[in-house]
């Protein structure tokens, strides 16, 4: 038996395991804390601490089945790679670190998680080993870095609590000073984990790794950590953090789904719909519905995953083409992928009767029942519309025209391990949002909504599906008009100008004013007068002294002359 069977069978028992013990859990409002000391110092105990509860094992559940079908895919697409176990332990590890995060209820064994994550998924970002992945895992890595920290410095404000684990203090700490300090760093952690502005840049950067890291990645791991970490902490957040949260991921929300409706990257594409499902969740965290955000995490999961797979199989039989301007007509060629890829864009949509339907709708009526401003309702409907604008167009891309990659015999058949990596999750991306509305809330949401406001997220997914059609037949080039609206344009689709901040606005300073000093003080006038001079000072000193010591007749007569000379004068 080969390394990915093993795995796969192994995260498969694992994964029903732990969601028939989730429903037993949930079903009997059960909860299992199991603690143990390591080290007591100070009167500080660092304990290993683990906590299942319903949504703890839930979640493990997803995230071992995601896995499970990751690697049955991964065996077929690294198929012919040298070091292919290698890349199976490590995403092997990189699904244990993330199960540790889950159930740690404690600051210390959520930071080796947390750790874990952020290393690893830097050695599979530069898995391809080229500058371009060198380039995408060091930012991947400095800017989780931030995150790293702020945990740090969250343990060192624990000291006050004489625990790490938090979950103690979450009830009584609204009111806490040193609770909210820790608040502050947990949502800057956070943030930087599931890339929200101002650190968004390095999620479509880190499309670099293999497309079944990707996979995994947007799914259920790195990217939902923050999310899951905001849900486990959402007790203690007072109204201006939340306030601040809402701001942040409303943005993100609207900036990535704007983004991607100018991308031409298949898998940037569909990293930046992540950034604004991610936008989504918080948003929704922060205005109360901790219970929502994770409903919508797990539908997210499973057609995140698919449409991922989905990618890269088209990739993979295009011959490593990842420009949508190549494609088209795909149906012709990959019936069965393209089928598969349209039906989790429809579910990333919120098409009615999908899994993501019944997450996202929820969630918009939800907002549509508060009372905060128009700013957020604008914001959200606009967001929904941009999603199925760029689902469109790139069910537009693919599905219509001829095939646009002119070259022969670019295609290469569909895989059958593929198919059947794929074909295992569709069954939940159409099934699951129903079974899980059903199994976690055991009281139903009641929303009472006029009949205008009912069908505002039905009318902007037919507008924003109209607006991806027009805006697929548009050609982005400069006969638009002018190098204006080409900047615009290029502003609009380059993230706001993110990696470019990230990149060169940390490095260009610090470069620049290094050059400076390098050429002010090192080879400057300092250099010539300072070090240099002395140097041919003293070269000409022991020039000197060497000619004196080499033993010649001539000079012990001159320097006889040259003593009886000075004695005569004294």
């Amino acid at each position: 038996m080969n390394i990915c069977m093993f795995y796969f069978g192994i995260f498969m028992i694992l994964s029903l395991s732990f969601f028939f013990n989730s429903l037993m859990f949930l079903s009997y409002d059960y909860s299992i804390i199991l603690e143990f000391n390591l080290l007591t110092w100070n009167s500080s105990c660092v304990e290993m601490t683990i906590l299942l509860d319903w949504m703890s094992l839930m979640f493990m559940s997803f995230v071992c089945f995601i896995s499970g079908a990751v690697i049955f895919y991964s065996e077929e697409y690294m198929f012919g790679d040298l070091n292919l176990n290698r890349f199976i332990l490590l995403v092997v590890m990189f699904v244990l670190s993330m199960i540790l995060l889950i159930i740690s209820p404690n600051l210390i064994s959520i930071l080796l998680g947390w750790d874990g994550l952020g290393l690893v998924s830097y050695c599979l970002v530069i898995y391809y080993q080229n500058v371009k992945s060198f380039n995408a895992g060091m930012l991947t890595a400095l800017t989780n870095r931030i995150g790293d920290v702020a945990l740090l410095m969250a343990i060192a404000w624990m000291f006050n609590f004489g625990s790490w684990s938090f979950f103690y203090y979450l009830e009584a700490c609204s009111n806490d000073y040193a609770m909210m300090m820790i608040s502050w760093l947990v949502m800057l952690a956070a943030l930087t984990k599931s890339a929200q502005i101002p650190f968004s840049s390095w999620l479509p950067a880190a499309m670099a790794a293999p497309t079944p890291v990707s996979s995994l990645v947007h799914s259920s791991t790195l990217v939902t950590a923050g999310v899951y970490l905001l849900i486990r902490f959402n007790f203690c957040f007072s109204n201006t953090i939340l306030l601040i949260l809402l701001f942040l991921s409303s943005m993100t929300m609207f900036m990535s789904g704007l983004g991607a409706n100018f991308e031409y990257d298949l898998k940037k594409i569909i990293a930046l719909s992540t950034l604004s499902q991610l936008g989504l969740m918080m948003s929704t965290l922060s205005l109360g519905g901790h219970q929502l955000a994770f409903f919508h995490l797990l539908t997210h999961a499973l057609f995140k995953a698919l449409l991922f797979m989905c990618a890269g199989s088209i990739i993979h039989s295009s011959s490593d083409a990842q420009d949508i301007r190549y494609f088209g007509g795909l149906i012709n060629q990959s019936p069965y992928t393209i089928t598969l890829f349209n039906v989790c864009n429809f579910s990333l949509c919120g098409l009615p009767f999908l899994s993501g339907f019944y997450s996202k709708d929820l969630i918009v009526e939800f907002m549509s029942m508060g009372v905060l401003n128009l700013y957020i309702y604008i914001i959200f409907y606009l967001s929904i519309g941009l999603t199925v604008s760029y689902s469109i167009r790139l069910c537009y891309y693919s599905l219509i025209g001829n095939y646009n990659f002119m070259s022969l015999n670019s295609l290469s058949e569909e895989s059958f391990i593929m198919f059947k990596g794929m074909g295992g999750l569709i069954f939940f991306v159409v099934f699951s949002g129903s079974m899980l509305m059903w199994l976690l809330f055991k009281t139903p949401y009641f929303i009472l909504l006029p009949l205008t406001m009912k069908m505002m997220t039905l009318i902007m997914i037919v507008m924003g599906g109209w607006l991806g059609y027009e805006a697929a037949k548009t050609s982005l080039n400069y006969s638009l008009g002018g190098r204006m609206k080409f900047s615009v344009i290029y502003f609009l689709g380059s993230m706001w100008n993110m990696p470019i901040i990230s990149t060169l606005g940390v490095s260009l300073f610090p470069l620049y004013s290094g050059k400076m000093y390098y050429f002010i003080s090192d080879q400057g006038w300092t250099e010539f007068y300072g070090p240099s001079s002395i140097v041919m000072i003293l070269k000409k000193i022991s020039l000197f002294l060497q000619d004196l010591s080499t033993n010649q007749l001539k000079i012990y007569f001159l320097l006889i002359v040259m003593w009886i000379f000075f004695i005569l004068l004294i």
